[in-house]
């Protein structure tokens, strides 16, 4: 990804923090030659390999993980320097920016956003234990802010094995992450100020999300 210096966020643990708070992300592998998607929502281990590891699953029908199985194959046979690696797109607040908005005078328009990549090679998980745990610490996370919150475990065993049949758990050791908070950095501090006076004043709830996101940045500054 294109990141000018001025909104690169390079720290570890800003980053996995901003994936847990964006964990809804779009994963792009290669899959007969042409890129191919799917959106999903990841979980991040921090403290499994040097950026973390991501994980996830998707529908058995959903071709894509056909893909992991070919990187597997590829990167085990290490022909022509491996197979592509996948990547993982988590995107945070974004908003239109006017330049009636900034105090400089001539100026033009442009979009704040936060957006964080992570790159890998899935690998599927094939233990049927390690499945059930990757899908019940996934519904307990979604869960915790629920006054009654649904169990994974309250479920017959016999259906628990049918509905993960269906699925294809995979894990991303991350090999390279990168962040951009693209958020008026580049700006005057009154450039900034008017920029985020504006987003509050559109009362727009993704607007008023970037004005927190830019006060917070600025917080650090």
């Amino acid at each position: 990804m294109y990141i000018p210096e001025h909104f690169r966020e390079s720290r570890t643990g800003a980053l996995h923090a901003f994936i847990r708070d964006h964990s809804f992300g779009t994963l792009v592998s290669v899959l007969d030659g042409a890129p191919f998607a799917t959106h999903l929502p990841f979980l991040v281990d921090a403290d499994r390999g040097p950026h973390g590891t991501l994980l996830g699953h998707m529908a058995r029908a959903n071709p894509h993980w056909h893909a992991f199985d070919r990187a597997s194959s590829a990167e085990a046979a290490a022909s022509a320097g491996g197979s592509p690696e996948s990547l993982v797109t988590f995107l945070g607040p974004h908003a239109y920016i006017s330049p009636s908005w900034y105090q400089t005078p001539i100026s033009v328009p442009t979009w704040n956003y936060a957006t964080v990549h992570a790159y890998g090679r899935p690998r599927i998980v094939h233990d049927p234990a390690a499945v059930v745990s990757l899908l019940t610490r996934t519904v307990d996370l979604y869960e915790s802010g629920f006054e009654r919150p649904w169990k994974l475990e309250g479920l017959p065993a016999d259906y628990v094995d049918k509905m993960t049949g269906n699925i294809v758990a995979f894990e991303i050791e991350i090999t390279r992450l990168e962040g951009k908070l693209k958020l008026s950095q580049n700006r005057s501090a009154a450039d900034r100020e008017a920029v985020r006076a504006s987003l509050r004043r559109q009362a727009d709830p993704t607007g008023i999300a970037v004005a927190d996101h830019m006060e917070r940045l600025e917080a650090t500054r």
